[in-house]
């Protein structure tokens, strides 16, 4: 089925689980030679499997991928972005400069900043995605800044996020909204609560959590650690934790896998208190039946950590062209609002809603939050992501002081 037919089945809404395009004028004549090299190619999309909402998501994307330009997305799911890395790093040690196996990888701060130190990207792409103009640059820096770490245009920002907590509100009325206050809470209440097993990126950015919550002066975060002074820097997250282990589900000897296991346990009643770097994913799972209709979402009195989801190209992707068309698909207003359905994801989007044309913003304005997401305002302070440097060392000694073997 040739792209011009499979892109009228779009228009009409006979593919199934298609969107109406944006509506654009003709793609400038750079942007129509990518379009003309992509027909055809098939990417592969390196990004984490581990979540059923996500991995429909992207089978979506691909589907639009496929009807509005006839590429096809392959999802290859992963555990760990780090086993993308290390085979761009393998095929580059190899010497594998062209052909290579990952064209696309949904990527975090860690991993970027080590395969931009180490050239395993490929040229500054982002800012010339005809998309990108719909970025709210100004208001949402993190867009531009990952982990401290200046995008350059080397990754596309695709999805916001922000952590919150979650909690049964007819269980639990009045969540404890500070770190010391859950602290309190979690020894008052053994067995009720837990954190993914670091190094899952839930489970380092609850370490991250805690760490501004009990630092001194957490504006050394956004600079890279100083040996010097690290211990005494950390020492107030280790006593916290000292204190908080013993009293966690299964007293510390055993922890969740990741995100969703999490929210199974809050699910099944074994933990009271949850946590999801999604703003939206409550009131997604509740949408489907899998959480009482009672939960409710919370931030902490000092704030909670927040950043953006990015996708990069490898310097040796075999199908750069078709990565760069999916980057831009991501970036599609339709795209975005039904990331942003807290029936689909709950994703908060990268673009600057107020200032896109009526019909795509009215895609925004349409959607019904959820009954367990918060609103803008109600997400309080967002909390910048860490220097990548402290979080490689704390999920080390975090390893030695209290790692359980999976």
């Amino acid at each position: 089925m040739t792209k011009r037919i499979l892109a009228a089945l779009a228009a009409t809404g006979l593919l199934l689980g298609a969107v109406p395009a944006t509506a654009q004028t003709a793609p400038a004549p750079d942007w129509q030679a990518v379009l003309d090299q992509a027909e055809g190619q098939t990417v592969y999309w390196h990004a984490w499997g581990g979540d059923p909402k996500i991995n429909d998501f992207i089978a979506f994307v691909g589907a639009e991928a496929m009807a509005r330009h006839g590429v096809t997305l392959e999802h290859v799911k992963l555990a760990s972005t780090a086993d993308a890395v290390a085979r761009v790093q393998g095929e580059q040690q190899a010497g594998r400069n062209t052909g290579g196996a990952v064209d696309l990888i949904w990527i975090n701060g860690e991993n970027f900043a080590a395969m931009k130190a180490n050239g395993l990207l490929g040229a500054p792409f982002a800012e010339s995605l005809p998309n990108w103009a719909l970025v709210d640059v100004a208001g949402k820096p993190a867009v531009a800044n990952d982990f401290t770490e200046p995008t350059e245009g080397l990754e596309s920002p695709w999805a916001m996020a922000q952590l919150v907590f979650e909690h049964d509100s007819a269980i639990l009325p009045e969540p404890p909204r500070s770190t010391q206050g859950l602290l309190d809470w979690i020894i008052a209440n053994p067995g009720r609560f837990t954190y993914p097993q670091p190094p899952d990126y839930l489970g380092t950015t609850f370490l991250k959590q805690v760490l501004y919550g009990v630092m001194d002066n957490p504006a050394i975060l956004q600079q890279p650690l100083d040996p010097a002074t690290y211990d005494a820097a950390t020492a107030p997250l280790w006593a916290w934790l000292d204190a908080a282990t013993p009293h966690l589900w299964r007293e510390g000897r055993a922890y969740p896998q990741n995100e969703p296991a999490l929210g199974q346990l809050l699910a099944d009643g074994e933990v009271q208190i949850a946590f999801a770097f999604n703003p939206g994913r409550a009131s997604a799972v509740i949408a489907a039946g899998e959480l009482p209709d009672t939960v409710r979402t919370f931030v902490l009195e000092e704030g909670t950590i927040g950043n953006a989801s990015f996708v990069a190209i490898p310097f040796n992707a075999a199908n750069r062209a078709g990565a760069m068309v999916v980057a831009n698909l991501l970036l599609d207003p339709a795209v975005q609002a039904r990331a942003q359905d807290p029936a689909v994801l709950g994703f908060q989007t990268v673009l600057n809603v107020a200032a896109l044309p009526d019909t795509d913003r009215a895609r925004f304005d349409a959607l019904e939050l959820g009954v367990a997401t918060l609103s803008p305002d109600q997400l309080g302070k967002a909390l910048l992501e860490p220097h990548a440097s402290w979080m490689v060392k704390i999920a080390e000694d975090w390893a030695r002081r209290y790692g359980v073997a999976q």
